[in-house]
């Protein structure tokens, strides 16, 4: 029976929950890191701005154009510094973020290489036999040099990032001239800029997928980056259906469980003139987490399906041939005619003719 990369990723991912909590814990330390940052940052910010008696004054007025001139003058002293330590928190956490990638990326692999190679693959009538030049399934997984490939990896991925938002920023600066001071063009300059952004975020969605994608040669075939980049762009050419399969499907089950997560964090908001504000920020922060934690499910599912796409030969993923067609027979009446024998007398239509014969 041919195998379905996308049930079996969703098999894996049920039956292997421990490589979905490492996917969790190793994406929401990064989050909690960066949360934290910003938060203690935010508040020691607020605690080293100086307020001036002056200052005090402007905003016990109430009057909108003091108090906007007051917190401008203000902010105006502090915002070098925060932009310096904004820029060192992002290197930092870039940093931590390349490196729990790897591990983590290292971590699932492996785990899922061992599931479909001793519990999918290895069970089906070829599963020990290399089929094309392929190696065996059976392997034992090297992470001499992965570690290493998928550092670099992640790092390109940071710095795709980091290009896309540089040229969202061109993008930006390209409308502008649509819309001079002297005869601004609201309109123009926004329908400018909304196809650059979408080329720019498209290129970025792809070059990100991409990368991701070869992070499982790099464990996989124990490959180095350039390799690891070659191997997942030939099982895109050559396994297009089956990827284009599992990405449509756990797509769309990320898009649903968006909606439901807007639509279930819409609901505290209701109850927001009812309730303390507490219970309001508690119920959406409870909604967003499960919805993380679901995300991060949906992905170890999706790379399930990327595995077992690699790691099942080309005749496990044929569909199964149609059934051959049956050749129509002769009407009844001709089978009955030349199943009779029409001179045989005892079948006559005239009396007693076997009687005088």
């Amino acid at each position: 029976m041919p195998i379905s990369p996308t049930a079996e990723g969703f098999r894996a991912a049920f039956r292997r929950p421990l490589l979905t909590l490492a996917e969790i814990m190793w994406r929401w330390i990064v989050g909690a890191t960066a949360a934290t940052l910003v938060v203690f940052g935010f508040f020691e910010y607020l605690d080293t701005l100086p307020v001036t008696n002056g200052e005090l004054l402007f905003l016990r007025t109430r009057h909108p154009y003091l108090v906007g001139e007051a917190i401008a003058h203000i902010l105006r002293g502090s915002l070098n510094r925060v932009a310096m330590g904004g820029l060192v928190a992002v290197l930092m956490l870039t940093v931590l973020w390349i490196i729990t990638a790897s591990v983590g990326r290292v971590a699932t692999v492996r785990g899922l290489l061992d599931y479909f190679r001793r519990d999918v693959v290895g069970k089906q009538p070829a599963g020990g036999i290399s089929d094309d030049g392929e190696r065996e399934l059976a392997s034992d997984v090297s992470t001499k040099e992965a570690f290493p490939a998928l550092l670099r990896l992640s790092f390109l991925r940071a710095a795709v990032a980091l290009a896309a938002i540089f040229g969202l920023l061109g993008a930006v600066i390209v409308a502008g001239f649509a819309s001079p001071d002297a005869n601004p063009e609201p309109g123009l300059a926004f329908s400018l800029f909304l196809p650059l952004a979408g080329v720019i975020c498209y290129l970025w969605w792809a070059l990100n997928w991409l990368l991701s994608l070869a992070g499982m040669f790099a464990v996989r075939d124990d490959a180095d980056t350039v390799s690891a980049i070659a191997c997942a762009v030939a099982l895109c050419r050559e396994r297009t259906a089956a990827v284009f399969a599992v990405s449509t499907w756990t797509g769309l089950a990320h898009l649903v469980a968006l909606v439901g997560a807007f639509t279930l964090a819409s609901m505290p908001l209701g109850f927001a003139g009812v309730v303390p504000w507490r219970w309001v920020v508690a119920g959406i922060l409870l909604v967003t987490l499960a919805y993380f934690a679901f995300a991060d499910w949906l992905y170890m599912a999706r790379l399930a399906g990327y595995v077992c796409i690699a790691e099942t030969p080309q005749a496990l993923l044929a569909p199964l041939p149609p059934a051959p067609a049956l050749r129509p027979g002769p009407p009844i009446q001709t089978r009955i005619q030349t199943s009779i024998d029409r001179d045989e007398r005892i079948l006559s239509d005239v009396p007693n003719l076997a009687v005088e014969m």
